[in-house]
């Protein structure tokens, strides 16, 4: 059985990854900030002295977005955390990096965005610099890292007060009307669905530095909220703050669906919301409805 580090398992994708086949299938070790502070060095260096693996799933990130607890030294943490395991890559066997669509420079973003986009412009949002930064280095270093570039993501466990889909849910859940700032298309992927894929690269040489992980479907925001009340089966409002459509952000998979063949499949994205909408009534006692008041 393989072993597997898994970086930020406390995290909405690192506790879908334990909870998934993954955790049947490898020997996940997943331990927590105070028993490791990835960007702390001389504790990696302590840590990584005693312990290696076959594969590393790095998914820990200090968020940035607007219901982050802490904003400070985004750049500093989340490159730390990176190089220090890059610092490490003889005892992490392959890196697979959780990476973003944000690298793309969110100011010129195009339809179905491919690899090549990469470098064309610099992020000026210190989240995109950040994964600019580390793509920058991926893409010519020697280690053997691959970046895996999911674009929108949903699922369980994500922050319900914030995410779009879930938190349509939960407002259908409490009788709230659903409400988007403005209209856009996003490639957006079950968490479930990137489960395969860490798989592949886990037991396949990658062919290449970087890979976008999202689907065929291509989805609109105004389409999800009309999607989730209808499943909800309620008579609710959708509004929308701003008319038109703002920028698109979608990715292209064309060079991950080349690799992967017919190994790589989707969820339709309406069995995915249908799913978790399931899954927020098991759990509706769980929520706060008080958080859903205030759109952010």
């Amino acid at each position: 059985m393989k072993r597997i580090l898994l970086t930020g398992g406390s995290g909405f994708i690192g506790r879908n990854i334990r909870e998934s086949f993954l955790a049947e299938k490898y020997e996940i070790v997943s331990p927590s900030h105070k028993e490791v502070n990835w960007a702390d060095s001389e504790a990696m260096d302590a840590w990584f002295s005693t312990r290696s693996f076959d594969a590393v799933i790095h998914a820990a990130v200090k968020p940035g977005h607007r219901n982050a607890p802490d904003h400070e030294h985004l750049l500093y943490t989340n490159t730390r955390m990176f190089f220090n395991l890059v610092r490490h890559a003889d005892r992490c066997g392959r890196i697979l990096n959780i990476g973003s669509g944000a690298i793309y420079d969110m100011r010129h973003y195009e339809p179905a965005m491919k690899e090549d986009f990469f470098g064309r412009y610099m992020p000026e949002d210190e989240h995109g610099y950040t994964k600019y930064i580390c793509g920058k280095y991926m893409e010519r270093c020697q280690e053997d890292v691959v970046d895996l570039r999911v674009f929108g993501i949903f699922g369980r466990y994500e922050d319900y007060a914030i995410r779009f889909i879930s938190n349509a849910i939960c407002k259908t859940l409490f009788d709230l009307p659903v409400t988007l700032r403005q209209d856009r298309v996003f490639s957006y992927l079950a968490v479930e669905d990137l489960m395969p894929v860490l798989d592949y690269f886990i037991e396949h040489k990658p062919r290449h530095k970087a890979y976008n992980v999202v689907p065929d479907e291509r989805v609109s925001l105004l389409d999800l909220a009309r999607r989730v009340v209808r499943i909800s089966g309620k008579d609710l409002p959708v509004k929308v703050g701003m008319p038109g459509m703002g920028m698109e952000y979608s990715g292209d998979n064309a060079r991950l669906r080349a690799e992967m063949g017919d190994r790589l499949s989707f969820t339709p994205v309406e069995q995915s919301v249908r799913r978790l909408y399931g899954w927020y009534q098991e759990h509706k006692g769980e929520l706060d409805r008080e958080c859903l008041l205030f759109d952010k």
